[in-house]
């Protein structure tokens, strides 16, 4: 629309998050992406492709419809209804998702405390909605953090204060810290959102030690930690994962948020959260925070497809509700794909300190974790969109700013690097054309 265009509304009629970046670098870095469909794309933490069969789908569906059947004694005309007709708003998987749980996770949950939702973005406002009571309350999160958390929390009018994230995965002194602070400013920490596994965007994870020094803190703090897991499942060694902050959780401290994007289909847009925590009222209990999630979820999206959900349940009940033996060439791949990355940057900048050694020299650095979707670069100079509009024009490579996953303008100086979508001949292209890129940028002249 041009400037001469009449307008019906204004920015200033419309909520005040419609303007903020949070909600903003979405739909940039897909742009950009568009812009550029001949470049290599390092930034879409979307998952591998090559395994995606349209015939799983309809068998994933046929096998949920004979479990209504033969296991769940349901009549033909009751299936039938389940899975075409308005649904249950807490989701008709909730069963087999508590299965799950059990079986990969060692988390004991009621099925009644689950609420099946539309993908974990759902998930996430629900429970930021539920706990944003009044202008007092912010939440916490450990930075850099997603940005699609961020952007909810500004729609909700929650504001989001920052802790340190560090090598540890999360800064537990900063945490204590901005509790007292935000407490002594007369506001009220809710929760603390975070991902202890393979986090969006820093690939950090937590050790077993500080997810209960974490969950010590939690409680001492009276605070509830929010426990994102997308990437849990995709560790590339062979050693046991830690356990999540969940299965460790003897206080229903922990409110999980889970989703099947990256392990089933990110096509049925299916996720979930666990929300044990009682809830009391003037009279006395009045259920769950589940019950509660599942009321303003009624308000919102009314329910989850029953037919999205009947995928993602024939899935899991064809691997015995086990989404680890589900995902075992998926595993691979992206262990393949992150030590061909790691690999190929070292021999790429082989005079560079790495993440460990020299650390506060100038140079280019990278992270090494031990799993998930991704590596962060450090390159001694700014990285903004500007640039990531120019490497995808100029190079042929995308890859996402680590600026999008910060709530300040302060400058960035490092990378995302996402090996989720790629081969292994792709990331070699790719990383022939960043290094490009990095090496003009280094010997670039000063002004």
């Amino acid at each position: 629309m041009s400037a001469a265009e009449p307008v019906d509304l204004t920015v200033a009629d419309l909520h005040p998050a419609l303007g903020d970046p949070a909600l903003t670098s979405m739909n940039f870095l897909n742009e950009v992406s568009e812009r550029h469909p001949g470049a290599v794309s390092l930034a879409a933490g979307r998952p591998y492709e090559e395994f995606f069969d349209v015939a799983a789908v309809h068998r994933h569906l046929d096998t949920f419809h004979r479990h209504l059947v033969d296991d769940l004694g349901h009549r033909p005309e009751q299936a039938r209804r389940l899975l075409l007709q308005y649904g249950r708003t807490k989701g008709i998987v909730h069963h087999l998702i508590a299965r799950n749980l059990a079986v990969d996770e060692g988390i004991t949950v009621d099925p009644e405390d689950v609420v099946v939702t539309v993908g974990c973005q759902e998930a996430m406002f629900l429970v930021l909605r539920a706990l944003r009571a009044g202008p007092a309350d912010v939440l916490l999160a450990v930075a850099p953090t997603y940005v699609g958390l961020t952007g909810a929390a500004r729609l909700v009018d929650l504001p989001v204060w920052p802790v340190a994230g560090g090598p540890t995965g999360v800064d537990l002194a900063d945490l204590a810290d901005q509790v007292r602070r935000a407490r002594a400013a007369g506001l009220r920490p809710r929760a603390c959102y975070l991902m202890p596994d393979f986090a969006n965007p820093s690939g950090v994870s937590i050790d077993t030690a500080h997810r209960q020094r974490l969950l010590n803190l939690a409680a001492q703090e009276d605070l509830l930690l929010l426990e994102d897991n997308p990437y849990g499942l995709f560790h590339s060694d062979d050693g046991p994962r830690p356990p999540t902050l969940k299965a460790l959780d003897t206080s229903r401290r922990v409110v999980y948020l889970g989703s099947f994007a990256k392990t089933v289909l990110p096509g049925a847009r299916v996720g979930y959260v666990v929300a044990d925590q009682r809830v009391g009222g003037p009279a006395g209990p009045v259920g769950t925070l589940a019950d509660q999630l599942a009321m303003i979820k009624s308000m919102v999206t009314v329910n989850t497809s029953p037919i999205a959900q009947a995928v993602i349940g024939g899935r899991l009940l064809e691997h015995g509700c086990s989404l680890v033996a589900a995902n075992t060439r998926e595993r691979s791949a992206y262990t393949r794909n992150l030590r061909h990355l790691v690999a190929g940057l070292t021999r790429r900048f082989p005079d560079q300190p790495d993440r460990l050694a020299q650390a506060d020299q100038p140079g280019v650095r990278w992270t090494v974790p031990a799993g998930g979707f991704f590596v962060v670069v450090t390159v001694p100079f700014e990285v903004d969109d500007a640039l990531l509009d120019r490497s995808a024009r100029d190079y042929g490579v995308l890859w996402t700013p680590m600026a999008h996953f910060y709530d300040d303008t302060a400058p960035v100086c490092a990378l995302r690097l996402s090996v989720s979508a790629v081969t292994p001949e792709q990331i070699d292209v790719g990383l022939d054309r960043l290094a490009e890129l990095i090496t003009d940028e280094l010997t670039r002249p000063a002004g």
